[in-house]
């Protein structure tokens, strides 16, 4: 797809989900902007996964049963903090798709 019919489309759907907006209660998009964004984080903890399983763990500092039972929680909280500096742009199509849904849902 070329940049400029790829922007046009973004300026579309931009203008798409403003209207959407416009139909939903504030309290409502606050919770779907954060279920799209929970969404896109659990997203990267998971692609992230594969990255850290051929990786060992030095005896000398850490290591053993503590470093196995931490080593999730810190993959977690890696693919939170991708999210939150702006992630891979899925929580923006996600929260677009749950307006949708949101508006067939209530007519």
């Amino acid at each position: 797809m070329s940049s400029a019919l790829s922007a046009g489309f973004g300026v579309r759907t931009q203008a798409r989900i403003s209207d959407l907006e416009a139909k939903v209660d504030p309290a409502k998009l606050t919770q779907l902007r954060k279920s799209a964004n929970e969404f896109e984080s659990q997203f990267i903890s998971q692609m992230l996964g594969p990255m850290f399983e051929g990786i060992g763990t030095d005896e000398t500092f850490g290591g053993g049963r503590g470093e196995e039972m931490f080593r999730p929680m810190l993959i977690e909280q890696f693919g939170k903090q991708i999210s939150q500096r702006g992630g891979f742009g899925i929580a923006n199509q996600v929260y677009g798709e749950l307006l949708r849904a949101q508006e067939a849902s209530h007519g």
